[in-house]
């Protein structure tokens, strides 16, 4: 599996480092289904990470991780926003067939739920034996609904319910499944940075499950974090000394303690907020270092696959600042666009004696790939044909026999709908549908991965081709019309 990744005829990365899986390793771990732990991070874009080629600050732990599995350089999430783009991440199916297709707010606390009768990566797992647990941001449906997590096969879920909620890392409280979990140190009185931050708290409860796991009985743990994603804040410990003074910084005035959308929502005031992001980002990485550690103190990591991934392109809200740290790469666009920027994020794949070490692969796969793989990890007779994904397995095994996409598609309900389709080097994006003006980009994304140059008028059988594709794989759905 010796890859290389091409951007418009330049040599960017080389493969180094591939190991043979040992075979006497490799006979025993067959025979014990793999414990997997999947991070994902809230907004992280593509650029965000040194193994990805941030130079502000240094990811450690998960530059560890891509060492000790493969790297992937064009996967891409569900769509551009939250809810969706898990939704198409849980239940193997792409943006114009997942049941979720936007960020609906319901009240009184929670976001639009997924269906009573939907499939999903929790049940996969609870049917082949395991315990499933989800330890961060949902939002997928609120407390009570058919899209609360524990109606969704999830064993034990701590965290957000609501994802609008989850903008605040010192929230009035948390769930721990269907109990409110006050958090009473975080009243509004109390200065605003100092009593729970949630992350940690939310790490701490994901270490104690893992803590609780053994050989006997496997486990997915699901860890949907919600860092980086605005508020820019983080307790004033070591990590953010150890950027404060680093930056040039643009102070971000937000809400304040009275302020109608203060921790309802709201971003707060950020004096650091080039320092703070970088900090937050290197206390996700000691998160995923501490993950690992627990992982080898029990004995599970050699039969552990992990995966970490984003859940879409770099965001703009709360004085974040992508530019500044290149954090959608060379991709054009951030969160809430279809360009690459929105969509192409981070994933790394981890897998003692399966997957090839300090290696890298420039296959094309999405997030609805994910179910199609584990499925075939449980149960290598299942009939991947029916899902709109593909299963990874063979490219991770380093085995012929890997299908590819014929094409990849994306749509997006704000900002008027658009949609995109990727086929081979080739990209149509279609915007403003609702509007009064909709049109057509083209873009050829190995002359122009940068999608600087809208090449729509030189090739009409190429958007005739793309444009039927777009026809063919969206089924309107009358909760979320796209025209």
């Amino acid at each position: 599996m010796k890859q290389q990744l091409t951007i418009g005829g330049a040599f960017l990365i080389a493969i180094t480092g591939l190991q043979p899986v040992s075979a006497q390793k490799k006979k025993i771990q067959e025979n014990k289904k793999p414990n997997v732990v999947f991070i994902l991070a809230d907004d992280l874009g593509f650029g965000d990470l040194s193994c990805y080629g941030q130079e502000k600050f240094e990811t450690p732990h998960i530059d560890q991780l891509a060492q000790n599995g493969i790297r992937f350089t064009q996967c891409y999430s569900g769509t551009t926003v939250s809810a969706p783009s898990r939704s198409c991440l849980i239940t193997g199916t792409h943006s114009g067939h997942t049941a979720i297709r936007g960020n609906q707010e319901l009240q009184p606390e929670g976001q639009y739920p997924l269906p009573a009768d939907s499939r999903t990566i929790f049940q996969l797992f609870k049917n082949a034996g395991y315990i499933t647990g989800v330890f961060g941001k949902w939002g997928l449906g609120f407390v009570g609904s058919t899209g609360d997590p524990n109606k969704q096969g999830v064993d034990h879920f701590f965290g957000y319910n609501c994802q609008l909620l989850a903008h605040s890392y010192y929230p009035d409280h948390l769930w721990e499944n269907d109990k409110r979990i006050e958090l009473k140190d975080n009243v509004l009185e109390v200065e605003y940075g100092k009593g729970t931050y949630s992350q940690d708290l939310i790490h701490s409860k994901a270490i104690d499950f893992l803590d609780k796991q053994d050989n006997d009985v496997p486990f997915f743990l699901f860890y949907p974090t919600i860092i980086p994603h605005a508020e820019l804040i983080v307790p004033e410990d070591s990590i953010i000394k150890k950027f404060r003074g680093k930056f040039p910084e643009k102070p971000y005035k937000g809400e304040e303690p009275g302020n109608r959308a203060f921790r309802k929502g709201g971003y707060c005031t950020q004096f650091y907020p080039h320092a703070t992001f970088a900090a937050m980002i290197y206390r996700l990485d000691v998160y995923v270092g501490q993950i690992v550690q627990k992982l080898k103190e029990k004995g599970l990591y050699d039969n552990t696959i992990i995966i970490f991934s984003s859940d879409n392109g770099p965001h703009m809200e709360g004085g974040a600042d992508p530019d500044f740290f290149n954090s959608n790469s060379i991709w054009r666009g951030y969160k809430r666009d279809l360009y690459e920027g929105g969509i192409r994020v981070p994933m790394i794949i981890a897998w003692p004696g399966h997957v090839s070490t300090n290696s890298e692969t420039n296959f094309m796969c999405s997030f609805w790939d994910v179910m199609p793989t584990f499925e075939e990890v449980l149960n290598p007779k299942a009939d991947i044909k029916k899902m709109d994904g593909i299963s990874l397995l063979p490219l991770l095994e380093s085995r012929k026999g890997q299908k590819e996409h014929e094409y990849l598609y994306f749509e997006f309900q704000e900002l008027n709908g658009r949609q995109a389709v990727r086929k081979g080097d080739w990209k149509l994006v279609h915007m403003n549908i609702r509007g009064d003006k909709p049109y057509y980009e083209l873009y050829n994304l190995a002359s122009d991965p940068s999608e600087r140059h809208n090449v729509l008028v030189k090739y009409p059988e190429i958007v005739k081709e793309l444009k039927i594709i777009m026809e063919q794989a969206h089924v309107e759905n009358p909760d979320w019309p796209l025209f």
